[in-house]
């Protein structure tokens, strides 16, 4: 199947001059998940992984994926002709090394402009030019040649009461036309579907686990225009768009309708006609989340010198919590961690009679979750992987390939929910019985990254990567490490990975340099993993607050929003540090305060001994 469609896509190549064809897994609008209609990655290589870049020649096809992905890619890949290139490691050159050694002069380097940020986009336009090349960013064979293609998804959108928000369009809008002002623009496009969520105070259902709408939103001087769905529009998104002041437009007419107004903006400004001072109309677009083709739009209707190409001014405010969300978030998190303790004290019990699989126990969780005030889905696909599954860091079991649970090793359960009040995410390592020292080792350096971050005090303006060497030295003390980050922002009632902050130790973009303030909430969420064996996370998620303030500056740390027990069970206690063992039994303590009061009878009994002291 994959071969066919490579063959039929190559075809299509030879007949447009195209020499190699570049493929994300992207949507329009720089989605790290994406519906069914944009998974054309998936479509031309059978890789589900989230983070994919894919070259396609006449003669070769290569894939890179991050850290996250490399043994369920590899899997995924075996008996196709497809590379896998391991982002990253070592030997294995990034996708703009390789281009700069394989393009040559007269070669046409093309690929789909509506799913690569402007961003990655001006890497391609200026190796083509480079190496005097031409460039296509119009090249979508997928739209031809993928027959069976999935309908977008399409779904009634949602508002929001200010009583969950803690704060209206109105005031969040007020907040966004200073940020443009601030930085001399006119006009605003945000492409980014949970920044326009979140301005707008509604939500919708386009992307499985993620409750966003497929849109599009244009803010000029003098009107707000919001680009959806005509099926998603409902009679309530009609009355609130009216009383906000805001146009409903079709979304499937996005790049025509902003194509024409665009122009006739820049033709004539009617205000400044009067004077006969006509200024140019500056628009603000991010580089990192605005299409190629959409920027490209732009410049062709404004003039390039007339766009500003600076962060979503929504994303900082959105990151921030106010204080009615983070009220709502508590609360949310205290519920998802009893349904999460109540599930772990049942695997405790079952996981030994040998009845249950991966599937089954993702199943029961996710019932425990709908049980609880205000759900609403997933905030992602359940990753319950049973030893050397676990070794996959997101593997996800299915009906068809779904392990038996046995009473040894570890099942690694990474799980969240949407709820109308938060967005969770949480993942604990289950100890189920015979454990070699090497995994007790593991597990407990694991532990003992997680802690220290987690009680972790820092000062104002510290960025994730200060952060990230305190959560990975007890790895590196050992010569070990994981591929992936230390941790992640999440939204509110948005999706489970979100920015700009982020805690990992590689600078490499802007987010990794971005302060923590309080109000944040972002994942800690170190691991460990060995191939062919066995996969070991422990993720809490945290609160940014203040700590201190006194002669030497401001203090913040992490309140914790996750009261889940590490599993006693795991642990090595004479190889932590009295200070490691402190931080446990405290945050052992927290739980048992926080979660007691909501179980009975055997897990109450389970959470007692789960939550006991450990001594040195």
């Amino acid at each position: 199947m994959i071969a066919e469609v490579l063959s039929r896509v190559r075809a299509c190549m030879r007949e447009e001059g195209v020499s190699y064809y570049l493929i994300s897994s992207s949507d329009e609008h720089a989605s790290e998940y994406v519906g069914d209609y944009d998974k054309t990655s998936l479509w031309l290589s059978g890789c589900s992984s989230d983070n994919v870049r894919i070259l396609i020649s006449q003669t070769k096809a290569l894939l890179w994926t991050d850290g996250r992905y490399f043994i369920s890619a590899a899997q995924e890949l075996e008996n196709s002709e497809y590379v896998l290139m391991k982002s990253g490691q070592t030997g294995v050159p990034s996708l703009c090394d390789y281009l700069d050694v394989s393009l040559k002069e007269g070669d046409c380097l093309a690929y789909d402009g509506r799913t690569f940020s402007y961003a990655e986009g001006l890497q391609y336009h200026n190796l083509a030019e480079k190496q005097g090349c031409e460039l296509n960013n119009r090249f979508a064979p997928q739209d031809r040649l993928w027959i069976d293609r999935p309908n977008r998804a399409s779904h009634p959108v949602i508002v929001l009461k200010e009583d969950l928000t803690g704060e209206s369009y109105a005031d969040k809008l007020s907040g966004v036309r200073a940020a443009m002002a601030a930085k001399g623009a006119d006009q605003l496009i945000l492409s980014k579907l949970d920044d326009i969520m979140w301005l707008l105070n509604i939500r919708g259902a386009d992307i499985a686990c993620n409750p966003v709408a497929l849109s599009y939103f244009w803010l000029t001087d003098r009107g707000a225009f919001l680009f959806l769905q005509k099926s998603e529009i409902t009679e309530e998104l009609r009355t609130y768009a009216r009383e906000q002041e805001i146009t409903l437009e079709d979304y499937n007419e996005t790049f025509e309708i902003l194509s024409g107004r665009l122009a006739d903006s820049a033709a004539k400004d009617p205000d400044s006609a009067m004077t006969g001072d006509q200024k140019p109309i500056k628009l603000m677009l991010d580089p990192r989340s605005s299409s190629d083709a959409m920027v490209s739009l732009a410049a062709s209707c404004l003039g390039a010198e007339n766009l500003i190409l600076a962060a979503n001014p929504t994303e900082m405010m959105k990151a921030v919590k106010n204080s009615v969300e983070i009220s709502h978030i508590r609360e949310v998190y205290l519920q998802d961690s009893v349904a999460v303790c109540r599930f772990i004290a049942y695997v405790k019990k079952h996981a030994r009679e040998g009845n249950l699989t991966e599937l089954s126990a993702a199943r029961y969780l996710e019932g425990l979750r709908a049980e609880l005030p205000g759900y609403l889905d997933l905030s992602f696909e359940t990753i319950c992987a049973y030893n050397a599954n676990a070794a996959m860091a997101h593997y996800a079991p299915t009906k068809d390939d779904c392990a038996r649970i046995e009473g040894r090793g570890f099942l690694l359960v990474d799980s969240g929910g949407q709820y109308l009040g938060g967005t969770t995410d949480v993942t604990r390592t289950i100890c189920l019985g015979e454990l070699t020292d090497s995994m007790r080792e593991d597990f407990t350096t694991v532990a003992v990254s997680n802690l220290r971050l987690l009680f972790a005090r820092f000062m104002e303006d510290c960025s994730g990567m200060v952060l990230d060497a305190i959560a990975r030295e007890p790895l590196w003390e050992r010569h070990k490490n994981f591929n992936h980050g230390t941790g992640h922002g999440i939204g509110y009632i948005l999706n489970v990975h979100e920015g700009p902050q982020v805690i990992r130790w590689r600078d490499r973009i802007p987010e990794d340099r971005t302060s923590f303030v309080p109000g944040m909430i972002t994942s800690d969420e170190p691991g460990m993993y060995i191939e062919g064996q066995y996969g070991i996370r422990t993720e809490s998620i945290t609160l940014c607050v203040e700590d201190c303030v006194n002669e030497y500056g401001r203090f913040l740390c992490f309140e914790p929003l996750t009261y889940v027990p590490i599993d006693l069970e795991g642990l090595k206690p004479e190889q932590m540090d009295a200070s490691d063992i402190d931080k446990l039994n405290r945050y052992h303590k927290m739980v048992w305060e926080k979660i007691s009061p909501f179980l009975k009878g055997e897990d109450l009994e389970w959470l007692k001994q789960a939550t006991g002291p450990v001594c040195a």
